[in-house]
């Protein structure tokens, strides 16, 4: 299956969406589309046996749309500038059309004062309400500046489809058909006994105050997306390389894999890349929210678009273009601010309904008031003002504008929420589960004691048997080991049929010894006494130690004291997490002693230990479904119920199965890019302060979202039947259409306004 995301255009309310959407499901061989109007991106699933992009692009270009394709860029500043180049010329002309409708609906309506009143008006001049030179004015305004509504609504009708410019159109042109035939033919009204009054002006200022919603709504969406536009704009444009001996200065889309960047004290970092020559701190905040300077030397990496402080260095480029982090933050962004949200699917199933239905009102309200008053006139009224107060673009905009508001918020503080679900489902979470090592921990551990049964005199013999051996593993343990050996100046050996075991330990042969270093539990398996050491052990757990034995030829001879420190933000975390009601687990396949003395630290008060990496999941899955025990497991002051939301937090390869099992899996980003792809929400900084800040982000949103739904839906739901006339006896007035109008262009641009409001958001300190 092949995945593509691709930029829209030419939809103009939320039942364009439906019709795109429906447009690429029918060509053969697409899994799964999902169009979203407020980002006006396509996400789609197809198989490319049977498929391609071209047909699938030439489907949308039937149903009267066009697209390109978000990941066809190599390079992040050529789409944005293609779009920004798009959108300033889309706004100019949209706002040239409001600016030419806006003057003549103005003439109109001054023309029509005596006509409103019933009385003669001496500074308004009897040609200006002249019905000929009214009628010419307004087919100005309705055929060129309103021409897009009339064509729009012809494509749909040939789909047969019915959109929001359906509606307007419809409107509209009532009025101004209406209009032409009391024109042309008054004589008709007169004989029924009716004025032979006309609706220019209601039609004209309609279209006026429609495209002026629509030009505020342009304005508002476009700063939906400045999340997205302030990460590409840290982009730097241009990199000093070393080629052929020569210094150049070339744009960074020149740049390539291995070439030598240098970079000077305030200059961008171009590209990705390893420092290979001098030492500097680095202002990485703009990518990882994290605000402290980070020291680089050699062997370090460095992330394209931050900022050199203090030294001169030289790197390696090992990522460019679209493979870069910022690239990726920004595709990651884009994918999630293209994505629906659960709470949107009610509002997806009105909007496939609500142009038809809407349509059958406006005419059962012909009717009604026909028959009942029989007033030609007074039906058409209440006819229009239902067509063209109906908005079903307050609904389509309700959800999407909240969630790319919401996603590109958290971009700015260093937090990559992966889709709307995620960042929906982050607000139910429930219970909170951290993995220890990486995630609560530095996951920096060092040896701190070596304690043996061999002597002094075999110490470093001992020490480098075992290091020989942990130098084959990738495990952080594992490391500390090695650099311990290093630090001593411990010569290793070569190692013969070396073997990890899962959550237990290393062994391998070394100088034609066996070697096994692990955990007290897997050496106890294979029958090795661990009693001689047993108290030591203990004594070192207790002040939360990681314990590592070591097995030479099936005989205990050492044991280390490995400690790994705290995070600065662990406890704070963890306290803030417990105040916004979350229960916090700890998991991790340490010894319970060791994992109890970490977790009082920090103050978790829940700890499941001793679990290897295959279990992970599996724990996972039984505090989801409430059956949460074990009886290796500690279990105190757990809330359970059924179907609890969990959220899953690790670093490392052996997290990533829990984090895919978890409801909402969330990655430390100075993890493993396992970790990461299997996770929905990644910490850029590593910082766990930034969980909280994730948490009250999706709750933010999801209120925001709530306000939104709430105004669009009780919006239609007065205002089509107070156009109907439901209060005619009372308020009359409310059935001029220009009323209509005017509260239908509000109320799109009301919905963007609030959930523009997210821009402000600010975590709290708790």
């Amino acid at each position: 299956m092949e995945t593509n995301t691709l930029k829209l255009s030419g939809m103009s309310c939320a039942s364009c969406a439906h019709s795109v959407e429906d447009a690429i499901r029918s060509v053969p061989g697409v899994a799964e589309v999902n169009v979203n109007f407020g980002a006006e991106q396509a996400t789609l699933q197809y198989d490319s046996k049977q498929t391609n992009l071209e047909q699938i692009q030439h489907a949308i270009v039937d149903a009267g749309y066009s697209s390109y394709s978000l990941q066809d860029q190599e390079f992040i500043t050529d789409e944005t500038e293609a779009e920004k180049t798009a959108r300033s010329r889309e706004f100019r002309h949209l706002r040239n059309k409001v600016i030419v409708a806006g003057v003549i609906s103005a003439v109109l309506v001054i023309g029509s004062f005596p006509m409103m009143l019933g009385l003669p008006i001496p500074f308004i001049p009897a040609w200006l309400h002249n019905s000929w030179l009214q009628l010419a004015l307004s087919t100005a305004v309705l055929f060129w500046c309103g021409r897009e509504f009339f064509m729009n609504a012809w494509k749909a009708f040939k789909r047969h489809t019915a959109t929001m410019d359906t509606l307007v159109s419809l409107g509209t042109g009532s009025a101004y058909l209406y209009s032409i035939v009391a024109t042309v033919i008054p004589g008709f009204f007169i004989a029924q006994g009716l004025n032979a009054d006309v609706y220019y002006e209601a039609a004209n200022v309609i279209i006026t105050l429609i495209l002026l919603g629509r030009l505020l709504e342009m304005r508002a969406r476009g700063q939906t997306s400045d999340a997205i536009r302030k990460l590409i704009g840290l982009q730097a444009r241009d990199a000093r390389i070393m080629r052929n001996g020569q210094e150049l200065e070339v744009p960074i889309q020149e740049v390539q894999i291995g070439d030598v960047v240098m970079v000077r004290p305030g200059e961008k970092i171009p590209v990705d890349g390893e420092v290979v020559e001098g030492t500097s701190t680095i202002d990485e905040s703009m990518v990882t929210g994290e605000s402290m300077p980070t020291k680089k030397q050699p062997g370090d990496e460095v992330i394209g678009a931050t900022m050199n402080k203090t030294g001169s260095f030289r790197f390696r480029a090992t990522r460019v273009g679209k493979d870069t982090v910022l690239a990726q933050i920004v595709q990651l962004v884009q994918q999630a601010q293209g994505s629906k949200a659960p709470i949107q699917r009610l509002a997806d199933q009105v909007t496939g309904w609500f142009v038809p239905v809407v349509i059958a009102i406006a005419i059962a309200t012909f009717v009604i008031w026909f028959n009942v008053m029989g007033n030609v006139t007074l039906a058409l009224i209440t006819t229009v003002g239902v067509l063209i107060i109906a908005c079903p673009c307050a609904l389509g905009l309700a959800t999407p504008t909240s969630v790319m508001v919401g996603t590109g918020k958290g971009a700015e503080n260093g937090i990559l929420i992966k889709g709307a679900e995620s960042l929906e489902l982050a607000h139910q979470i429930e219970t909170i589960v951290f993995d220890k090592t990486g995630t609560i921990t530095e996951g920096k551990p060092t040896v701190i004691d070596f304690v043996t049964t061999v002597g002094s005199a075999n110490e470093l013999k001992l020490l480098g048997l075992a290091a020989s051996v942990e130098r084959n593993s990738e495990h952080p343990l594992a490391e500390a080991v090695v650099r311990y050996a290093q630090s001593q100046e411990v010569t290793l050996d070569d190692v013969q049929h070396f073997e990890a075991i899962a959550g237990s330990g290393v062994e391998g042969t070394v100088s034609n010894h066996f070697v096994q270093i692990g955990t007290q539990r897997w050496l106890n398996e294979l029958g090795i006494n661990t009693t001689p050491l047993e108290t030591e052990k203990s004594r070192l757990e207790s002040l939360g130690k990681t314990v590592v034995l070591i097995a030479i030829d099936r005989q205990l001879q050492g044991l280390m004291g490995i400690s790994d420190a705290l995070k600065p933000s662990s406890a704070q975390a963890v306290r803030a997490l417990q105040r916004l009601g979350l229960d916090v687990v700890m998991l991790t396949g340490d010894n319970q002693q060791t994992a109890d003395a970490i977790a009082r630290e920090v103050g978790i008060q829940t700890v499941i230990a001793e679990v290897r990496p295959e279990q992970k999941a599996a724990v996972i899955e039984s505090i989801q479904s409430g059956k949460f025990g074990k009886p290796s497991m500690t279990q105190t002051k757990f809330r359970h119920t059924q179907s609890t939301i969990v959220a899953m937090v690790g670093d490392g390869i052996n997290d990533a199965p829990a984090l895919a099992q978890a409801d909402v899996g969330i990655a430390i980003g100075t993890g493993t890019d396992v970790a990461i792809a299997a996770s929905d929400i990644t910490l850029i900084s590593g910082d766990l302060q930034s969980i909280v800040t994730a948490i009250q982000l999706s709750r933010a949103t999801m209120t925001n979202i709530r306000q939104n739904l709430f105004f669009a839906f009780i919006y239609n739901a007065l205002g089509i039947p107070i156009a109907a006339g439901i209060l005619f006896p009372v308020f009359g007035w409310l059935l001029n259409p220009i009323i209509a109008g005017g509260a239908m262009a509000f109320s799109s641009v009301s919905v963007l306004t609030n959930a523009l409001r997210l821009r402000n958001f600010k975590p709290k300190v708790i």
